[in-house]
């Protein structure tokens, strides 16, 4: 019997090309694994209105870690219109899979490591080596909204929020709400991940990245529970900014920051800009982790143009596999893939089109396959 069960989503897209690349290097790790692909994506939703079936989850219970690829997401109407007829006028609303998953398995934490490797003709600069941090499950994702805003909803904000008594003529069908919502525990476990993260690899540097000044009930809660948790973690620094000034201070002074953290939507933005600043998406892997389970994948779409010709960048998905293999316990066949997607980028001779090349998709995987002794 295989030492570990693994659920493999390559959902749509570049996702199942991108997938199949990861698959080569696992191979050629060795890790002792039975491999159990599911179902997911766009075209569950559209012939069975559901892109996360419940057999799928049902098969991540039964496993002790998740890959997935990647998927395609369309905007509320146009989702109700690509349903097959018959699922039609049924009342269903196309929700993100992913966001389903980190939700339904409490995979609170979004690791997102972002790292710029010598020879990338793509770098911003070189050497960047940052880690982020994003809350998985709570604020602006929770889920929590409303369109058209229902009367007794707004009756219950215009009584404990004078703000919201300026939008009492607007009409409720003409009017949209989505809730940022926060608790305790969710601020406080995603700093100490953080904060463990950063004393764990002798890491200077915590930034809390949030807007308390303007936002005050949420990211005020975010910063006093940094502020009230820090001093445990001597010497690592907390050091505190605007999300907005880091869109700024990233560009600036890059190598100035170790680990950052921010909530959800802040998070999704701050990790997109800082992977453009080592590559881009074709570099940016992530972590979906909880107390007993994670799931790993590219942080890319699943960009349909190109699905099937083997044309893009698989090193995000090589690296969300090491990222696995990490958590797993399983460090040297982690730093092995690491390692060998590090000299094949610093060779230069196999490089995908992003990179100015002309190698495939599975190019690339064979040649960092080939890197592992």
């Amino acid at each position: 019997m295989a030492k570990y069960r693994i659920a493999v989503l390559p959902g749509d897209g570049v996702g199942v090309d991108v997938m199949e690349a990861a698959m080569i290097v696992l191979d050629r790790v060795g890790l002792d694994a039975e491999y159990i692909y599911g179902d997911i994506g766009w075209e569950f939703w559209r012939t069975e209105g559901d892109p996360l079936p419940e057999r799928t989850i049902e098969l991540l219970k039964k496993t002790d870690a998740c890959l997935f690829g990647a998927i395609t997401s369309k905007p509320k109407k146009e989702a109700a219109e690509e349903l097959v007829p018959e699922l039609r006028d049924k009342g269903l609303v196309y929700r993100s899979p992913i966001v389903r998953l980190r939700q339904m398995f409490d995979l609170y934490i979004n690791l997102r490591p972002c790292k710029a490797f010598k020879g990338n003709p793509l770098n911003y600069r070189d050497d960047i080596d940052l880690v982020i941090f994003r809350e998985n499950t709570e604020g602006l994702y929770s889920g929590v909204e409303f369109r058209p805003v229902p009367d007794e909803v707004r009756t219950a904000m215009e009584n404990h929020s004078p703000n919201m008594k300026k939008y009492r003529n607007v009409p409720g069908d003409e009017l949209a709400i989505s809730c940022r919502v926060f608790t305790k525990k969710g601020c406080e476990r995603i700093l100490r991940a953080a904060f463990d993260y950063a004393r764990r690899n002798e890491k200077r540097s915590v930034t809390v990245v949030e807007k308390p000044n303007v936002i005050r009930e949420t990211s005020g809660m975010m910063v006093e529970i940094a502020r009230k948790i820090a001093p445990e973690y001597a010497p690592v620094e907390l050091w505190e900014t605007n999300v907005d000034a880091m869109a700024m201070w990233l560009v600036k002074n890059p190598y100035d920051y170790d680990v950052l953290v921010a909530s959800n939507m802040f998070g999704d933005i701050i990790s997109d800009l800082a992977a453009q600043l080592v590559g881009g998406l074709g570099f940016a892997s992530s972590g979906n982790i909880g107390d007993s389970y994670g799931v790993f994948e590219p942080t890319h779409g699943s960009a349909p143009k190109y699905a099937g010709q083997y044309k893009v960048n698989p090193t995000a998905m090589i690296l969300a596999s090491r990222l696995m293999l990490d958590w797993l316990g399983e460090k040297e066949k982690a730093n092995a893939i690491l390692n060998a997607v590090a000299e094949v980028i610093a060779e230069g001779r196999v490089r995908t089109y992003d990179m100015g090349g002309t190698a495939s998709t599975l190019d690339l995987a064979n040649a960092v396959a080939q890197h592992i002794g």
